[in-house]
């Protein structure tokens, strides 16, 4: 017999089977004996109150063993001599689409600019150790795309748009811990995630699918107004349909679009900075204890949401124990990140603390910035700044205005850096009074931070409601808003700050056949999990554009 119980319980009585299998013998009257297996589907925390409870729904085997796997395998045939349709990219949103193409009958070409996920890792060494950034290969661009290195959390909203469990599944089949099944916010973990990522490459290639590696479209093949295939910087070329996933920071391809006039649109974003604090801090706020976590519950989270003066100041991708992250793409440019190991075991806990910015935002005057005299502008991006600014004024937006705000409000971050990998930092309770602070708490950043006026020179749009958020936040929850937190700036990254039109029905580019923008990068993601839905959608959107032509 199987029985389906929900149960809240204490966390120590949480802590394994046998002793969820002791408290329902006691609580249901079951003979602990009968109890052959217990297996958990849902697990969830409560901390609003004093007593932290544990939510779980379970499956419990009453004198009979499960014969089911723990979760469900996909079946990938071989697809060697099939139609080919060309991923670029290889982060979720690619790997995703490339499995599915399997599924479908059809040959995935992957191609990704950077490196393979174990030889990126020399790579973001260097950026720490050296402050040099590999504009193909860094915490952006690479096997796995921006998640790989950046913690591997599988929490999303996006259930409308398909199949999170099958997502989650897959992850499992390739060697993902089950457990991503089971809690309310899943997370593999930066130290596991690679080698989940290996195997789902090597579920492409033994199913006669290609990846290449260090190998960056340069350009489509447009002809008759159609997607043909794509030219790379090898001299290669590839044929066929394409699905373009490329994640939120290829902005050599943006241009390209924009350049070939391909129909692409400016989208808002949200800015900010790393907040980090001790996770010690954290857990006692969070669990109501000085004693912090104690033995059986987990690095504590938060989640932070207020309105101020018509915006949204959010936190954003927490990282319970985990690290703040150098994830610039390029030089002279600083963006931070986070991420946290499977065990979330550090001493600091890290979370975006950003502004919502819209399109019509970028003509407010709290939001200008000064060019950086370490880098005039080329003519290039002048013509395109004035482009920018004569459309606002026209009420439109120029497509690539909010990228380029990005990119100056990056290199300005550098500079205050002194022109290294070195973050600008404040402590927190000093920026919300607008003064220097003198030194800095121990970080998880290892590159270093420098003390720097963050309420001085980010914007005022974006420094003035992050200062407002944080003294409301410091409200809702005491002993947030402390000197033992440390702002390090700057995060401009937790989106695509472009999208490439597509047809809502088809998936297919608005003016362009066989060309699928897909995931995070096209604006139509927001996270690995996300990122892989979509990848699936453009997946079977593009094998029904193969069967029609």
């Amino acid at each position: 017999m199987i029985q389906e119980l929900q149960l809240r319980v204490l966390p120590e009585q949480a802590a394994s089977d046998d002793n969820i299998k002791q408290y329902i013998s006691r609580e249901k009257g079951l003979d602990a004996r009968t109890i052959k297996a217990i297996r958990i589907l849902k697990r969830s925390i409560d901390a609003r109150q004093r007593t932290i409870f544990v939510n779980l729904k379970v499956r419990v085997f009453i004198n009979e063993m499960p014969e089911e796997e723990a979760f469900t395998h996909t079946e990938y045939r071989n697809v060697e001599g099939k139609p080919a349709v060309i991923v670029v990219g290889a982060g979720p949103g690619g790997l995703f689409a490339a499995l599915k193409l399997i599924e479908l009958g059809l040959r995935p070409i992957v191609v990704e600019r950077g490196k393979n996920v174990r030889e990126r890792k020399e790579d973001l060494a260097r950026i720490s150790r050296e402050h040099k950034v590999d504009a193909e290969s860094n915490y952006s661009f690479g096997e796995g795309g921006a998640g790989a290195y950046s913690d591997g959390k599988l929490y999303t909203r996006s259930k409308k748009r398909g199949n999170v469990e099958k997502i989650l599944n897959v992850f499992c089949q390739h060697g993902a811990d089950t457990s991503i099944l089971i809690d309310a916010h899943p997370h593999i973990g930066t130290d596991k995630l690679p080698r989940v990522i290996e195997n789902m490459r090597n579920t492409i290639l033994a199913c006669g699918g290609e990846v290449h590696f260090q190998t960056r479209m340069d350009a489509l093949i447009i002809e008759h107004n159609e997607v043909a295939g794509i030219e790379t910087n090898t001299g290669k070329t590839f044929r066929g349909p394409v699905i373009l996933a490329t994640g939120h920071s290829a902005r050599d391809v943006y241009r390209w679009l924009y350049t070939h006039d391909v129909h692409i649109e400016p989208k808002g974003i949200a800015v900010g900075v790393r907040l980090e604090h001790p996770s010690m801090l954290i857990d006692q706020i969070q669990y109501h204890n000085k004693a912090g976590r104690g033995k059986y519950l987990p690095a504590a989270e938060y989640s932070f949401v207020q309105q101020v003066d018509g915006r949204g100041v959010y936190s954003f991708c927490m990282c319970p124990g985990g690290f703040v992250v150098p994830a610039a793409s390029g030089p002279h440019q600083i963006v931070v990140n986070g991420m946290s190991p499977s065990n979330r075991g550090t001493k600091w806990s890290n979370s975006g603390m950003v502004v919502e910015l819209r399109t019509e935002d970028l003509a407010h005057p709290d939001l200008q910035l000064q060019a950086c005299e370490a880098f005039p502008d080329s003519a290039e991006a002048q013509t395109e700044a004035l482009t920018a600014q004569a459309k606002t004024e026209e009420g439109t937006v120029h497509p690539l205005a909010m990228m380029r705000f990005q990119e100056k409000l990056e290199q300005i971050c550098w500079q205050q850096g002194n022109m290294r990998q070195t973050a600008p930092a404040q402590r927190m309770a000093d920026f919300t009074r607008k003064k220097l602070s003198f030194d800095l708490p121990p970080t998880s950043y290892s590159p270093g931070l420098i003390s720097s006026p963050l309420h001085f020179w980010l914007p005022k749009f974006i420094g003035e409601r992050l200062s407002q958020g944080f003294q409301l936040f410091g409200k809702s929850s005491r002993g947030f808003l402390t000197n033992d937190a440390v702002m390090i700036a700057v995060e401009t990254r937790t989106s695509a700050p472009v999208r490439i039109v597509r047809d809502a029905e088809t998936l297919q580019h608005v003016t362009v056949k066989g060309l699928f923008p897909c995931g995070e990068g096209a604006g139509y993601a927001g996270g690995i999990v996300s990122a892989g839905i979509d990848g699936e959608r453009c997946a079977e959107a593009a094998a029904e554009y193969v069967l029609s032509i």
